[in-house]
């Protein structure tokens, strides 16, 4: 989360991805951070159960959020 935050900061954008549970986290460091408001990819909960298939297959169907999210950052 942190990493993204910080690449926004100096121009760069970043997609930050989180499960869920950690949305609340991820906003309370955007906030602490000075980006109050920042968009976080949220994907569900879990994915420590996932195989290499399953999450391949996850990815896939984000791929067009986060191109969508990172051409509005970049604009």
């Amino acid at each position: 989360m942190l990493d993204a935050i910080l690449f926004e900061r100096v121009g760069v954008p970043a997609i930050a991805v989180v499960t869920e549970p950690f949305r609340a986290t991820g906003e309370a460091m955007a906030t602490s951070w000075g980006m109050p408001g920042y968009r976080f990819l949220e994907v569900p909960h879990p994915i420590a159960n996932l195989d290499d298939k399953q999450l391949d297959e996850r990815a896939d169907r984000l791929v067009e959020e986060v191109l969508a999210l990172l051409r509005r950052a970049s604009s």
